[in-house]
């Protein structure tokens, strides 16, 4: 856990923030790296930081805990910067529906269940149940290639493929 005190302490040290120890410690090396070279970017970053450290320290806390979650403790495997994208990601974990979705568009429309199943992170029979569901509903159809496999379509997504027969 990173303290607000010692982010204050390295700011102070650091000239006033102007030569970025305070970010080094909150793990914003590329920042930090600016800040040294541009004297805390003409001091007015290390104004900027002075004002919002409490909350640059509360952010990098959340940071931490989230990727020691995910991965258990700092890995060759987890990422050391994440943008704010990223996070929003992990918390928000699409619908298979929604991945169904996209993918069908990335694939003019014909998917299997490998496919969903591997896009959403999910098992296959999982991906197959969500399809079946489509299909139910009325949104997707089931069709078969000319080799024998069997492709789940959405219409509205596809192009005139001449490899599909009817199932």
């Amino acid at each position: 856990m990173y303290s607000i005190g010692l982010a204050y302490l390295l700011w102070f040290f650091s000239g006033f923030g102007m030569l970025g120890f305070h970010r080094f410690y909150l793990g914003k090396i590329p920042t930090g790296i600016l800040w040294m070279c541009t004297g805390g970017l003409g001091m007015i970053g290390a104004i900027y930081d002075f004002f919002t450290l409490s909350a640059q320290v509360r952010e990098a806390n959340i940071r931490d805990t989230l990727y020691h979650r995910l991965y258990g403790s700092r890995s060759a495997q987890a990422p050391r910067y994440a943008d704010d994208a990223q996070v929003r990601r992990v918390h928000e974990k699409e619908s298979p529906e929604r991945v169904i979705l996209k993918l069908a568009k990335q694939n003019k429309g014909i998917l299997t269940p490998t496919e969903v199943a591997l896009e959403a992170n999910i098992s296959i029979e999982e991906a197959k149940k969500h399809l079946e569901t489509l299909v139910s509903k009325g949104f997707a159809e089931i069709r078969v290639r000319k080799s024998g496999t069997i492709v789940y379509t959405l219409p509205e997504l596809m192009d005139n493929d001449p490899s599909l027969e009817d199932f």
